[in-house]
């Protein structure tokens, strides 16, 4: 059996790259969980570069897209691309900031530098919420956590944001670019993020949250462009090759690079080379790995598909639990040696919540848009 299942009124779909999405989309939270511990310095983060994965998710959907739409454009208007990537895309959004304000309230930790909740009032709290539902950023005057994030009930929805951006210039603009024009677009984007990694004094790449913070929306526009970009070169260019044990292989490649702990040396020096060249040659050589690999065993490919289907609902739903665990941690005074079992709970919850969710909200909605607003192309 190969790395396909058939889907409908579509091509084939590789299931390895949505395993692969899902084990990233566990980095994320496991990196979440452990944050707390790091005593807000990124060199002691215990999942070091988990941050990166939201790269490999830029980077992922740029091969996805192009793969996806590219022969597409004669039969497909820019209206009904839209609408597909709303309707694959937004339902988990307004999931993510409904759970965020009903969890809101139980979130107070000034000791990590937030807002006393008790000052914010529910129709504040609503007014935010619906903001980011329709996925519009706020600065800091509605800043209500107290992090200058763009969506402070949901903090990772600033990558879907993003993710917007990419979609509409893709659209827009990339569709229609020669390969040779976005090779050049490419060796481009790849410099800018070179010079922010060499010049950032922190001595890596994370950042990109704020909307009112020029810097921060460089850093969200830098993380974006050269993987994006390179994901849609590689759709077009990459010729795939086979090989066995694909998922597995590459899965623990992904997982090894995200952990790897900060490197140090003068200047950050080798830290800085490290997230570049994870950026430049493994997250591609994962993907086009993942893109051309084989399943044979049943099992892996109903993990992979496990795993993808519940990655972006994951990813978008299991801030709220971590906020309110690191409220705990911080309040409390607690070790990870003393409070580690709940952080495997928040774990636990963030997969059941994403599944339900996935089950019994995300698909079922995503079908019933379906028939309302692509009907004519079933």
């Amino acid at each position: 059996m190969k790395n396909i299942i058939n889907i409908k009124a579509s091509k084939p779909h590789y299931v390895i790259l949505d395993g692969l999405r899902g084990v990233a989309a566990i980095m994320v939270v496991l990196y979440h969980v452990l944050e707390i511990y790091s005593q807000n310095n990124h060199a002691l983060q215990i999942i070091n570069h988990g941050y990166l994965a939201v790269d490999f998710f830029f980077l992922l959907s740029g091969y996805v897209l192009g793969y996806a739409y590219d022969d597409r454009w004669g039969t497909m208007t820019l209206k009904d691309f839209f609408k597909r990537r709303i309707v694959r895309l937004h339902p988990m959004i307004i999931a993510g900031m409904l759970l965020g304000a009903l969890l809101y309230y139980f979130q107070d930790a000034p000791a990590l530098g937030w807002k006393e909740t008790s000052d914010v009032s529910i129709m504040k709290l609503l007014l935010i919420m619906a903001l980011g539902m329709l996925l519009i950023p706020v600065g800091k005057s509605l800043d209500i956590r107290g992090w200058n994030e763009m969506y402070p009930l949901n903090g990772p929805a600033w990558s879907l944001f993003f993710e917007y951006i990419a979609n509409i210039v893709y659209a827009l603009i990339l569709r229609r670019t020669s390969k040779i024009i976005l090779s050049i677009l490419v060796i481009f984007a790849a410099g800018n993020t070179i010079y922010y990694a060499f010049t950032n004094p922190l001595g890596d790449i994370i950042g990109g949250w704020a909307i009112d913070d020029p810097k921060q929306l460089r850093i969200g526009l830098t993380r974006l462009a050269f993987p994006f970009l390179a994901g849609l070169l590689l759709a077009r260019t990459g010729k795939l090759r086979f090989i066995k044990n694909a998922f597995l292989l590459t899965a623990l490649l992904l997982v090894i690079l995200l952990s790897i702990p900060h490197l140090g040396g003068e200047n950050n020096l080798w830290n800085r080379f490290y997230e570049c060249i994870c950026l430049f040659v493994f997250f591609p050589l994962i993907i086009w790995l993942g893109a051309g690999g084989k399943i044979k065993n049943k099992k892996t490919m109903s993990l992979c598909k496990f795993l993808g289907d519940i990655s972006y609902p994951i990813y978008i739903t299991h801030f709220p639990f971590v906020n309110i665990y690191m409220a705990y941690i911080v309040n409390n005074n607690l070790s990870l040696e003393d409070s580690w079992p709940y952080g495997l709970l928040v774990v636990i919850i963030s997969l059941i919540v994403a599944y339900l969710s996935m089950k019994f909200y995300d698909v079922p909605v995503r079908e019933w848009l379906r028939k309302k607003l692509l009907q004519s192309h079933k």
